[in-house]
Parts: C-alpha cells; structure tokens; sequence
C-alpha cells in the first residue's frame, strides 16, 4: 500500500483529540440520540465559534491561563495525570466542550456531572501569591470561575483572530457578547455562580483576579509550561504544534503573557508573523480532517431527527 501523509497526519490529529483514530468515538456517535435540541444549535455564536478550528489554539492558551491560578494549577499538577497521559485528559476535555454544545440538554448536564464527579477527590493545599498556604478543592467557586473565564476568553479571543474558514477573523453570529452569554449555560452547569454575560463582564472578571492577587508565577508554572511547549505529540504533529503553541502565546494579553514568564513568540531563526503562521496551519488541519466534525454531524442528524416528528420533547432549558 503507498505510503500516505495526509493519512498518517489525520490519524494522529483524531488520536490526539479524541482518542479514537480512524473512526468517530462512540460518545460524538451518540450524539444523534436525545429528546431535545440541546441548550444550543445551528445558528449559535457557541456553534461557530466552536465549529472552527480555532478552539485548537484555544485549548492550549486556555491551559497557560488556567495554570496562573496556584489552586487551579495545584490541582492539575497533582492530582492529573498529564505527564503520563496528556491526549487522555486533552480527549476529555474534547469530550466535556462538544458535548455540552452539541448534545442533547440530558446528555450535556450528565457530562458536566461527571466531570464534577471527579473534581471531589481534587483536594490539596498550596502556596497563593504571597506565599500564604492555603486549602483547595476542584469544585471549589473561585476555582470553578477562573478555569470557566481561562476557556470563554481563549475560545472567544482565538475565534476573533482565526475562526474564519481559512484561519482569518471569525464571524460570530450576535458578536462577542452572543457567545459569553450562550457559554454562561456551560459554567452554571459547572457549579459557577452568575458567570459573565458580556464580552466587557467577562475582561473584567478576569482582570479581577489579577488585580486582587490572585495569580502567581512560580517554579511548579515553569515546569508546566515546559511540558506544554513539548508534550510529547507524535513526531507528525510537532512542527505544527510549535506554530500553534507560539500563536497561543502570541494571542495572550501582555499582563497574563508577563506573568507566565514568556516572551513575544519567535519562530526560527527570525522572526515570522506567529498570526499568519498560526492560520496556515490551522488551514492544513482543516483540510486534513473537513470543514465539519462528527460531533456537529450527529447533532444535525438528531436535529432532523427531531424536526421530522419521529421523536420529540421539551426545547433546550435552563440548569
């Protein structure tokens, strides 16, 4: 059999982000089922910003974010197994993102459920920005509200600059506050409180933490984002990660980029334009995998489903 690139890439990108190489896992298949059309659907600011392939970027700028938090990132650091399994936990998240904005409203609260399930055993202590020890707990308010602020303001900000369907600023139907309003149902569904509702809410939740204290740079950071910048990824993908780790650094405010210890990116030797840079790659990526995902895909077939009268049930409700 010829030896096929393009092949061997998609093969490790659907390991990488779904475990299941060479087929749709079992859990976007089962999206299809379900009495409802969900808290979202076609048409949502939550669809296109998380249809593009964007939220690649995201997810890794996310992470930087979620690990200025002491308590946030002494939970990851001890209690996950990211250093053994980095796609096993990258997978899971996947799995939570889509599912809340593709599944059905039972489907969507069960995942969000689960994932609080686990969040129990994460308990621990650690040292806060003033070198003051301090109790945590994953499901703890505070924490739940920075790691739901981390992933709103990376997906909306990684959106903007290449959500488009070649990697250029993405539309989002409504604007920016649509989507921050539309993805407050996935932190109620997570335990947050009142999470923000407005693009302008949302900045200044976040700059809240900052300027409160909150967030710290420390030794244990360092090594995490010495794991992010080389995670261990198959020799396929890391040429394209370099470019997407750099673009994710390059998307960060200046105050959180400070914080985190990290430089304005470099590509080579010179210096190329990381945002240019990062689009090209997520275009490779949309050709190799499509223009739309198995989770979208088992949604539309539950919609139609639905639409055609052979099952029914209450519309997308509230947590």
């Amino acid at each position: 059999m010829a030896h096929d690139p393009l092949g061997v890439i998609r093969r490790e990108l659907q390991l990488t982000f779904t475990g299941s190489p060479g087929r749709e896992p079992d859990w976007s298949a089962a999206l299809a089922d379900g009495d409802d059309a969900g808290f979202l659907g076609p048409g949502s600011a939550a669809w296109a910003v998380h249809g593009s392939m964007a939220p690649i970027v995201a997810g890794v700028r996310a992470l930087m974010m979620q690990a200025l938090h002491p308590g946030a990132l002494a939970g990851v650091y001890e209690h996950s197994r990211f250093r053994e399994d980095p796609l096993g936990r990258l997978a899971g998240t996947i799995r939570w993102i889509f599912t809340v904005t593709y599944g059905d409203t039972r489907t969507a609260r069960a995942a969000s459920s689960y994932v609080l399930g686990l969040h129990r055993a994460v308990t621990g202590t650690y040292l806060d920005a003033t070198g003051r020890q301090r109790p945590y707990a994953a499901n703890d308010p505070d924490l739940l509200r920075w790691v739901h602020l981390a992933f709103t303001d990376s997906f909306l900000t990684a959106h903007q600059i290449w959500g488009s369907t070649w990697g250029g600023p993405g539309a989002i139907p409504g604007g920016a506050d649509a989507y921050v309003a539309e993805w407050a149902v996935a932190g109620e569904l997570m335990g947050v409180v009142d999470p923000p509702r407005t693009a302008a809410e949302l900045r200044r939740q976040l700059d809240t933490y900052l300027t409160d204290g909150k967030l710290a740079h420390s030794d244990r950071l360092d090594e995490v984002m010495r794991f992010l910048r080389s995670p261990g990824l198959s020799p396929a993908l890391r040429p394209g990660y370099r470019v997407l780790y750099a673009g994710a650094i390059a998307s960060l405010r200046e105050p959180y980029r400070r914080l985190l210890g990290l430089p304005v990116p470099r590509l080579g030797p010179v210096r190329l334009p990381t945002v240019a840079a990062t689009r090209l790659v997520l275009a490779g990526v949309r050709l190799v995998l499509g223009r739309r995902g198995p989770t979208e895909t088992s949604a539309r077939r539950r919609l139609a489903r639905l639409t055609a009268g052979t099952a029914g049930g209450p519309g997308p409700d509230r947590p």
